[in-house]
């Protein structure tokens, strides 16, 4: 039995989740130099970050841990799989979970599943554009990098943030709370491309200050309230996305979840839960063209 996991769950309920986040929210946005560069040297030398593969100066280059938090990487740090029909990991991170669809049920852990119209919070046209679908659950570790990039080239249609709770979206909270990534807070974006459509989820948690995106901007925490379409700045920001480009950032560590429609995609037979993997890595393929 796991007791440390459920102990850690049943914590997690007797928290003040949000007032947590909260408090992480500003301390990690604390300019002070000694300040910062101490949290940020604590960070690199408990989770042992490759510092090499940072496009700027660690630490003195990052006004503040949040700043070095959603750090960008040298140019050639992550390959892109270019191939047309490719399907590239968008992110950093261990599969939590990945496979077909079970009709409108996609799959969370052992003994626990949810449906596509909770996570997606949308109308029924949504649903059965995904119904029998393909999924993959992507967790980035508080040490991962942590921007978030486009799988495949494609044109951001909409973007509707879902209020709610924040529990950790770790391997034990994964595995002992129902529904827990159609129950956290989350960013649902929409995209259409030439072969197929698809949906990435930014889904939100414990210490996840806010979600970003070029075309959003910055998104705090909202326990409650209504589903909202966000507008989507034009203006400096392209709606089209080639293949690696970047689409956002969790400010804290999260988890993505990535949806295709049934019949166009496949996953790569390497790819399952515990696969760590690169962004820019193909997980995946386009189903109905050879790859080049």
């Amino acid at each position: 039995m796991d007791i440390g996991g459920r102990l850690f769950v049943l914590l997690q309920f007797l928290l003040p989740r949000s007032l947590l986040t909260a408090l992480v929210y500003r301390l990690t946005r604390i300019r002070s130099q000694s300040f910062k560069n101490f949290l940020i040297r604590q960070f690199v030398k408990i989770y042992d970050v490759n510092t090499a593969e940072v496009a700027a100066a660690v630490p003195d280059d990052f006004a503040t841990f949040n700043h070095f938090f959603i750090r960008e990487l040298a140019a050639t740090a992550r390959p892109i799989d270019t191939a047309t029909t490719a399907i590239v990991s968008p992110v950093d991170g261990t599969v939590s979970a990945i496979g077909s669809i079970d009709n409108d049920m996609v799959f969370q852990a052992k003994g626990r599943r949810y449906s596509l119209g909770d996570l997606l919070a949308a109308d029924l046209q949504d649903v059965e554009t995904y119904r029998n679908g393909r999924f993959a659950t992507i967790y980035l570790a508080p040490y991962n990098y942590h921007r978030i990039h486009a799988p495949i080239d494609a044109r951001l249609r909409a973007a509707h943030y879902v209020p709610g709770d924040l529990f950790s979206v770790n391997a034990a909270t994964v595995r002992y709370i129902d529904g827990l990534f159609a129950r956290n807070e989350r960013l649902v974006c929409h995209f259409d491309g030439d072969l197929t459509p698809y949906v990435l989820n930014f889904v939100g948690a414990l210490n996840v200050g806010s979600i970003s995106t070029p075309w959003t901007g910055e998104i705090r925490p909202q326990k409650s309230g209504v589903v909202t379409d966000c507008a989507l700045d034009q203006a400096t920001h392209s709606l089209a996305t080639g293949k690696g480009d970047l689409l956002g950032w969790f400010n804290m560590g999260s988890t993505v979840v990535l949806l295709f429609p049934a019949d166009t995609a496949e996953w790569s037979a390497e790819i399952h839960p515990g696969s760590v993997l690169k962004m820019g890595q193909r997980i995946g393929t386009l189903s109905g063209n050879d790859i080049d």
